[in-house]
């Protein structure tokens, strides 16, 4: 394996080739290992918004701040965010789901990747949406106890209503306004979630009919809506979220929005012929400005719709509890939904040509490189069933092979390890593969003539790898590296064409954009 420029293990500073094919991923955030101390129950508000942000929940605080890295800059690409998102297989199906959803897909447009998810819903969304998945995640991985799913159902039945609301009246601002509404109780989601026994005389105190402000400073000494605050603020989970928490009298529309959403899953529970269900459903049509008896039925439609979001999220019990005004189960969802994909990725074939067509597309249009090589790298990792996908680059001077970018489970500990230099050394696989570009495929027992893969293994730890160049002008610039870990998958003919055309892919982005250069 070669040696970085520095005994530190610091890259070289100077500039790549081709500044514009850099995908920078944000420094890896927390490692979530939990740290081993005596069990003792938090006594203060602070204690237990510590409790839950360091112990009980820090892959989420992981993720929120891994993902805030992204959104908080200003220079970061479309690509930096549908990284983050795709290393996670789970949580790449769950956001492709809600994207093609009737919630954020209306006009049913088919959503393939993650890249395009985040251009035709947005930056923000896309990442807030990402944030709500691994919450959801997170709580349902701590041990669910009924009222975890009594919060749940309310959050997201509140999250759907509050932004058909804020939709009503033109708020352009109803996606924030959902993620608002479903985690505006996500103090009191955690705590039943992880509150250990002061849950357990919690729930004693409120079975004996005792008011929830009152039994939550009886037995807490304060009330869950602070520690949902404290949360939010620890996780800088949005403005919005925060000033609903905080209250005050002075609300902006957009909060309001989320209050009613709040209200009306509240009050439904008791019924949606109650009186209080009624008059709440007045004083909604009026603030929304359309009549009440055509505000119940759309009210009742979004009960429906959250059903299917909360399914969407894997929140299928808590799915179930949210009321219904009709006589339809909320068992199942009207439609399918896209499996959480497993942790090995099978080749698709279909999905493999939605990406190709749609990077047609965006070369056609002068997309930026970044985003073309984005495409490329999940065309790869989900469309052809790749473990690990990398992309890297040589440095200007043509002596260090630099890893870029990186998919799949440890992809960026690969990427930060991949540097390679090159010299004249005859038969090492990354000398003769710059010497005589070509794809290569190495598996047990099928190694290319004359070419040692040593090196490259050594690094990887992996004997079923491929290799495809990037070229313009029939001189390689880079390269593409795919591995798959299990031996019984292999890489059949079939798989490594598929891999040789998404390679190429980048290889004609680039000729494109050097051939506008020369035009202008």
């Amino acid at each position: 394996m070669a040696e970085p420029v520095d005994r530190g293990g610091r890259r070289p500073s100077v500039p790549p080739l081709f500044p514009e094919l850099s995908l920078g991923m944000p420094a890896a955030g927390p490692s979530g290992l939990r740290e081993q101390r005596e069990p003792r129950e938090p006594r203060a508000l602070v204690e237990w918004v510590a409790l839950i942000r360091e112990q009980e929940m820090p892959v989420l605080g992981a993720t929120v701040a891994l993902i805030h890295s992204v959104t908080d800059d200003e220079k970061a690409s479309t690509g930096s965010l549908a990284q983050v998102i795709l290393q996670d297989a789970a949580m790449t199906a769950k956001v492709l789901t809600l994207a093609n959803s009737a919630l954020y897909n209306p006009a049913h447009q088919t959503i393939s990747t993650i890249s395009r998810a985040i251009v035709v819903l947005g930056f923000n969304v896309v990442a807030d949406i990402a944030i709500a998945i691994r919450l959801v995640d997170s709580l349902l991985a701590g041990g669910v106890r009924e009222r975890v799913l009594e919060e749940m159902a309310h959050g997201f039945h509140a999250a759907v209503q509050a932004r058909s609301i804020a939709a009503m009246r033109k708020d352009g601002r109803s996606e924030e306004v959902f993620i608002a509404a479903l985690l505006s109780r996500v103090g009191e989601m955690a705590f039943w979630c992880f509150g250990g026994s002061g849950a357990e005389r919690l729930d004693q105190a409120l079975s004996t009919g005792q008011a929830p402000d009152e039994a939550q400073m009886e037995v807490l000494g304060f009330r869950l809506r602070q520690l949902s605050l404290g949360l939010v603020r620890e996780w800088k989970l949005g403005p919005l979220l925060q000033s609903v928490l905080e209250g005050g009298r002075l609300m902006t529309p957009t909060a309001q929005a989320v209050l009613f959403g709040q209200r009306l899953a509240a009050e439904v529970e008791h019924g949606w012929d109650a009186p209080a269900t009624r008059k709440l459903i007045a004083d909604t049509s009026v603030f929304v400005g359309v009549p009440a008896d055509r505000l119940r039925d759309e009210l009742a439609a979004n009960a429906r719709e959250a059903v299917k979001i909360a399914t969407y999220f894997g929140a299928r019990d808590a799915a179930r509890q949210i009321p219904q005004l009709s006589a339809a189960s909320p068992d199942e969802p009207a439609v399918p939904v896209t499996p959480v994909a497993p942790a090995m990725i099978a080749p698709d074939p279909r999905l493999q040509l939605h990406i190709l067509r749609e990077i047609s597309g965006r070369i056609a249009a002068g997309a930026p490189l970044n985003e073309i090589l984005q495409l490329v790298l999940e065309g790869i990792f989900r469309g052809v069933g790749f473990d690990r996908v990398l992309f890297a680059l040589l440095s200007p001077n043509r002596q260090q092979l630099i890893g870029k970018a990186a998919l799949g489970a440890g992809a960026e500990g690969l990427r930060q390890r991949f540097i390679f230099s090159l010299d004249s050394t005859p038969g090492d696989v990354f000398n003769e593969f710059f010497r005589h570009p070509r794809a290569m495929r190495f598996t047990p027992g099928n190694e290319c003539p004359g070419v040692r893969p040593e090196r490259l293994q050594a690094l990887t730890d992996a004997t079923l790898a491929c290799l495809a160049p990037i070229q313009i002008n029939s001189r390689a610039i880079g390269l593409f590296y795919a591995d798959r870990l299990n031996l019984a998958m292999g890489i059949d003919d079939e798989a490594f064409e598929a891999f040789q055309l998404f390679a190429q892919q980048v290889s004609l982005a680039v000729t494109a954009v050097t051939s506008s250069r020369r035009v202008q």
